[in-house]
């Protein structure tokens, strides 16, 4: 029964004619012989036996090297600061395969230092994880603006043994659901954060082109949303945002609108002074 369920499954028939047990013995001697170097005309790929990341916002493990990835590898994410004129951000090494940093192993940390002060998100943080043939892992950590690195050198990878690992795996798919809700709420949280940071920025550039009951509107609701994000209540979080998006959009459209009516209203004779028009380049906004 099995044998027919995998061999539709793959849409192949299953070979019968070998031996588990000699099959993992004749494996194991051509891996010793690879080795001892007396065979050398087979290549052996080693792989990733966890997923190997970083830390970032909330507490979440963001993963740049899947497991199963066959080294040597290399993979790079960049990231960004999470508060304005942050001076130095840690890098923090995990490898497994839950949805939260907490429940992972961490295999190293470091810091890279000396980052010019500037607004959150404007810093280029580029993450770059390097794995060797040997499983050496060599992780940096770059400013793009400035060239500033860091990085370390992580030889034992892993440190774990078979059971062990095979034990995490285990207990990411037991803990899968409560998992998935724990990494949803973090970034509901993020995402709360970001537009109290984004809303308090837009309300300083574009507060005084609001009218008046517009600008109240979008104040009412960024309260609203610092308060359910302070309490940390998911439900009131989204509703806060999405009266924080309707705000922005009755704001925005109106503001629009009155610029195209001033434009509208301009003297006629504005369109005669075309030879003194200087051509400028506009940029698509995507």
């Amino acid at each position: 029964r099995i044998a027919d369920e995998v061999e539709k499954f793959f849409g192949k028939k299953a070979s019968k004619g070998v031996n588990p047990d000699e099959v993992v013995a004749i494996g194991a001697a051509i891996q010793g012989g690879v080795l001892s170097g007396d065979v050398k005309d087979v290549l052996l790929l080693d792989v990733t036996p966890l997923s190997l990341g970083i830390e970032t916002m909330g507490g979440v493990l963001t993963k740049l090297i899947e497991s199963n990835t066959t080294i040597p590898t290399k993979k790079s994410q960049v990231f960004s600061t999470a508060a304005d004129s942050q001076p130095s951000v840690e890098i923090h090494v995990l490898q497994g395969e839950r949805a939260m940093a907490a429940d992972n192993k961490t295999i190293g940390r470091f810091h890279l230092d000396g980052i010019p002060p500037a607004p959150r998100g404007v810093p280029q943080i580029e993450v770059t994880f390097d794995i060797d043939a040997n499983g050496i892992i060599k992780v940096s950590a770059t400013d793009k603006g400035t060239g500033k690195s860091h990085d370390i050198r992580i030889e034992a990878s892993s440190g774990l043994t078979a059971e062990e690992i095979e034990k995490m795996k285990k207990d990411a798919e037991a803990n899968a659901d409560a998992d998935k809700i724990a990494k949803e709420r973090a970034e509901k949280l993020n995402e709360a954060d970001s537009m109290i940071f984004q809303t308090e920025s837009q309300l300083k550039e574009l507060g005084s082109k609001l009218a008046d009951d517009h600008k109240v509107a979008v104040e009412y609701a960024l309260t609203e949303l610092r308060m359910a994000h302070q309490s940390q209540d998911i439900p009131a979080i989204q509703t806060a945002l999405d009266n924080i998006n309707a705000a922005w959009k009755t704001a925005t459209e109106a503001m629009y609108a009155q610029g195209e009516q001033g434009q509208q209203a301009a003297p006629q004779q504005e369109q005669s002074q075309g030879d003194n028009v200087e051509d400028v380049e506009f940029e698509e906004v995507k």
